[in-house]
């Protein structure tokens, strides 16, 4: 798990089991947790930037420009695997993490009702910490999907 110690060099090092794809200003990343799957994280692939402001502006749009990427990826993904998929949430919250990261959260109708409308940081401890839900080879199919989707737009030339 050292990995998580280093989340970002070792996705530039080529050994973090997250990452998806390297896109133009970061790292397309599945979640450690998937209990709303297709949860995402993409991580800037500068270590030292703690913040969108820490880029400069051009870096800044390409970060973002990447954030709608794998936002749109997860969509279609989590679309077409469950109808109750609602929409995509995206956040740049910076709260734990010292470095620039966000996340890509797929909200569901199947969510609990006091929670589907809400943030997701609402869900209990319990929820984060359940190993049923920890990312693991049930998920393969679902990271293979995602990486093709966020493959098909990456270079794909709207």
């Amino acid at each position: 798990m050292d990995w998580k110690r280093d989340r970002i060099g070792t996705a530039l090092r080529g050994t973090n089991p997250t990452v998806l794809r390297r896109l133009n200003a970061g790292f397309a990343n599945i979640g450690d947790v998937q209990f709303l799957p297709g949860y995402c994280v993409l991580l800037v692939d500068t270590p030292d930037v703690q913040r969108l402001t820490g880029l400069p502006r051009r870096r800044r749009r390409q970060f973002l420009a990447d954030m709608d990427l794998v936002g749109e990826a997860v969509e279609r993904v989590c679309g077409r695997r469950d109808a109750g998929f609602r929409r995509v949430n995206l956040e740049i919250l910076g709260n734990t993490d010292p470095y620039l990261h966000a996340h890509v959260w797929p909200r569901y109708d199947w969510e609990p009702q006091q929670l589907v409308g809400r943030p997701v940081w609402l869900y209990p401890a319990e929820r984060w910490s359940d190993p049923a839900t920890h990312l693991g080879p049930e998920h393969d199919d679902l990271r293979a999907e995602l990486a093709a989707e966020i493959d098909r737009l990456h270079l794909s030339t709207d």
